[in-house]
């Protein structure tokens, strides 16, 4: 999985706006501190809005919030908004796939990695990060030295 600019834009915007604690945040405000850029911000909330994470107000006293409480919203619900699912060959989804030959198993080889990212991105909720305490089964992942090595 790669995660993409947007999709991390994406995740950082919605920390911040977990950060402000239900009080709305402009734009502007949310940019600025994330270094993001605007045009890019202004796609991202509005996807973010569409999937019900965040909540817009117009006008003078207008910003963003979350939608709902921080401890319900989790990474993989910011991913999926941002990108769709979080495992897809082509485009389609493993499971729809099939395979011939020496192939033939790939498919079961996908799921994999997809349930892989569920453990991770479906554990952690933005209140987590936010709060800077994850999961400790997180923690572990992230402290096993070979998850520190590019291959």
């Amino acid at each position: 999985m790669k995660v993409t600019a947007k999709a991390d834009y994406a995740v950082r915007a919605v920390l911040e706006l977990a950060a402000a604690d239900g009080a709305r945040v402009k734009a502007d405000r949310i940019a600025e501190a994330q270094a993001i850029p605007r045009h890019f911000l202004d796609n991202i909330l509005t996807d973010l809005r569409r999937s019900g994470i965040v909540a817009t107000h117009r006008g003078a006293d207008g910003g963003s919030r979350l939608a709902r409480p921080a401890k319900l919203i989790t990474l993989a619900d910011v991913m999926r908004a941002i990108e769709g699912p979080l495992a897809a060959v082509r485009d389609i989804r493993p499971e729809s796939l099939e395979y011939e030959g020496p192939a033939e198993k790939l498919p079961e080889v996908w799921i994999a990695v997809r349930a892989a990212l569920r453990g991770v991105l479906e554990k952690v909720t933005v209140a987590d990060v936010a709060a800077g305490k994850l999961p400790r089964h997180i923690e572990k992942l992230a402290d096993d030295p070979d998850a520190w090595r590019s291959h």
